[in-house]
């Protein structure tokens, strides 16, 4: 299997400028109306006028790149609109019909339809699917049309309304109005976000003190599979004998909450350093500065002597560099997640890594591409369960499995639409998560609320290593078996009897 080339990293960051919301907005906006003015662009005073008139509608600019109006705060966001039509009486139908269907060309067709072609192999007529999707998409990105409709209409209209202030000299810019009006904006977008912007999840304000790292290692190997985007319902639809196995003869984690917000990338960093994204640095998929700023599961095991990969897509070589195994995202879907088990098991017997983080990409992709709600989806959970058993066996096969524990996940959930995932809307927030192996409690569940966080902690106690710098997660010690010599013949046969 191909490792992502240097050109898709790059390109891969280069997308996630249009994909994220942030970025997305002045991008896009910008872009429409430099489109709309394209025959005065090569006149000087026209360029002038619009870059001028563009200062006097920056802050607003500024407000919605800090207050992004996620899940259903974005119902708000109509309000600044409607207070800007009552207040200038202005509205240019030529420019705000340009931008609403470039809007759909860009996410339904280039996006939804062409995008995806290319990249997973996903049919020339997703269209057809992808519209209804972005109408109902609930995540801050650029494919959330009741965000991104209303904030791009106001800021054109601006736009367009101090631009023909200047340029056709009907009178001077009213910068007491667009003073007043952008105070009312920031204090209205302040107001909501503190009284009203609730749900992120607890973080937890001790660094990790349940229980002192061993002074001998209790396992010689853990694999980590991370099913991205997995949600919790739709596993439990799905026909995944194995999996479910595992679960009922392991130790599973009813109430696993991923982290704020619940980008890939987001996800994993927290995963596998313990900690929070004002901790670690990475806020969201569009990372701006590469790399963590505390230390990794990797750091901790090369303390020790001992090595972890993580075989995952180029997106996250952004946060640990040299201990990502890349693989490119640019194939068809229905063949992505066994050319990462194929990968998986090359890297396992070529490099035989004390930890093995192996994140399978088919489910996310199809959620994002086709939707959840949709056949498709738990048809790609039921084909990760299938590939998921062959590598096991085949681990055991090899010998690989000895004293070794195998942890099953998801990084986040998604929601309806797209298959959004950021803002922790509905199948979002709880994720699958259960452990199974020799040196694990047999047919426990715990329903007690745990965190993700969790998860580098109770490796690293697993593998006899510590705890990574500003871990705050607790070991996950409710699965972990204490057991006598006696029980050892039989623990290590636990593989083979799944």
């Amino acid at each position: 299997m191909k490792k992502a080339s240097t050109f898709e990293k790059v390109a891969a960051r280069c997308w996630n400028l249009l994909n994220e919301g942030k970025p997305f907005t002045p991008i896009f906006v910008v872009g429409t109306m430099l489109l709309y003015h394209l025959p005065d662009l090569g006149q000087p005073d026209h360029v002038k006028s619009i870059v001028f008139s563009f200062l006097f509608v920056l802050p607003l600019f500024m407000i919605y790149y800090i207050y992004d109006y996620p899940l259903f705060l974005r119902n708000y966001l109509w309000i600044p609109y409607i207070a800007f039509l009552i207040i200038w009486s202005f509205v240019d139908m030529k420019l705000f019909l340009l931008a609403v269907g470039l809007y759909f060309f860009f996410t339904v067709f280039f996006w939804g339809t062409l995008y995806y072609h290319l990249r997973i192999g996903t049919t020339w007529w997703n269209f057809t699917r992808f519209w209804k999707l972005v109408l109902k998409n609930s995540d801050s990105t650029s494919g959330n049309a009741q965000e991104q409709v209303p904030k791009f209409l106001l800021l054109l209209s601006l736009w367009q309304y101090n631009y023909g202030q200047i340029e056709h000299g009907r009178q001077s810019i009213p910068i007491d109005q667009l003073v007043i009006y952008y105070a009312s904006v920031f204090l209205f977008s302040w107001i909501l976000h503190k009284h009203l912007f609730d749900w992120k999840p607890k973080v937890i304000s001790t660094y990790t003190n349940n229980v002192a790292v061993p002074k001998k290692a209790i396992n010689e190997k853990v694999i980590v599979i991370v099913i991205d985007g997995m949600r919790k319902d739709r596993f439990e639809q799905a026909k995944a004998p194995f999996l479910k196995s595992l679960r009922q003869n392991g130790t599973e984690f009813t109430q696993m909450e991923t982290v704020y917000p619940a980008r890939t990338v987001v996800c994993f960093t927290s995963m596998f350093t313990g900690t929070y994204p004002f901790e670690h640095g990475i806020r969201s998929n569009m990372v701006w500065k590469l790399g963590i700023k505390v230390e990794s599961i990797f750091d901790s095991l090369r303390k020790v002597g001992k090595t972890g990969r993580l075989l995952g897509i180029a997106h996250l070589v952004d946060s640990f560099g040299e201990d990502v195994e890349t693989v490119t995202a640019v194939m068809h879907n229905d063949v992505a997640d066994r050319n990462i088990i194929e990968r998986a098991k090359l890297i396992m017997k070529e490099q035989d890594p004390d930890l093995l983080i192996v994140q399978l990409i088919a489910t996310d992709q199809t959620g994002h591409s086709r939707g959840v709600l949709y056949d498709e989806y738990v048809q790609k959970i039921e084909e990760a369960d299938a590939l998921i058993k062959e590598y096991v066996e085949w681990l055991e096969a090899q010998g690989k499995l000895h004293h070794a524990t195998l942890i099953v996940c998801a990084d986040h959930g998604q929601s309806d639409g797209i298959g959004g995932h950021g803002h922790l809307d509905e199948g979002e927030r709880y994720v699958p998560f259960f452990m199974y192996g020799p040196a694990i409690e047999r047919g426990k569940r715990v329903d007690e609320k745990k965190s993700l966080v969790s998860l580098a902690p109770t490796i690293a106690y697993l593998l006899g290593a510590p705890y990574p710098s500003h871990s705050r997660g607790p070991v996950l010690t409710e699965a972990i078996r204490k057991k006598g010599n006696d029980e050892e013949a039989e623990s290590d046969r636990l593989f083979t009897s799944v």
